[in-house]
């Protein structure tokens, strides 16, 4: 399920089986390096697309935590941290953060829940079956970590 509105009624009928979140996280940087920004951001945004593709009816995919590159590192994890004790409040138990930023990768100790780094791949020169093809593949080898958390890991929280 997506955050639109004509998905929340299914949430309500379906909650209490959807009980993972993920979260994009999206970089904005203007005046340097914009492709490779925008670029980090759009490959996010197929991975989780098809991620929630993938895992409807136990996954809901939430609007993008959007943030300026030039953001002081504190204060995005502290962001962050409102959004995931808000979600878990509201009855997620699991909780993903799904990104081609590689500076996050060096914040994932500092963060609640779990972080997937995939690096950014341009889609400015595939085609539509490449680019397909190409977040199919990335998708298949995120799933597992998806599946193994909710198979073998009780959410520390629920302790």
């Amino acid at each position: 399920m997506k955050w639109k509105v004509n998905q929340i009624d299914t949430y309500y009928k379906a909650k209490e089986y959807v009980d993972t979140a993920v979260i994009p996280l999206i970089p904005l940087q203007w005046g340097k390096d914009e492709k490779d920004t925008i670029s980090m951001g759009e490959f996010t945004e197929y991975i989780t697309d098809r991620i929630e593709n993938q895992f409807t009816g136990r996954v809901f995919l939430m609007p993008p935590f959007t943030y300026l590159k030039s953001e002081p590192a504190l204060e995005k994890i502290q962001r962050l941290k409102e959004w995931d004790r808000h979600l878990f409040k509201q009855g997620f138990k699991y909780i993903f953060y799904i990104t081609s930023d590689v500076e996050w990768k060096s914040l994932d100790k500092q963060l609640p829940d779990e972080l997937i780094w995939v690096p950014a791949i341009s889609s400015e020169t595939m085609d539509s079956n490449q680019l397909k093809k190409t977040v199919e593949q990335q998708t298949s080898q995120i799933m597992p970590l998806f599946t193994g958390k909710w198979q073998t890991e009780p959410n520390p929280r629920d302790e």
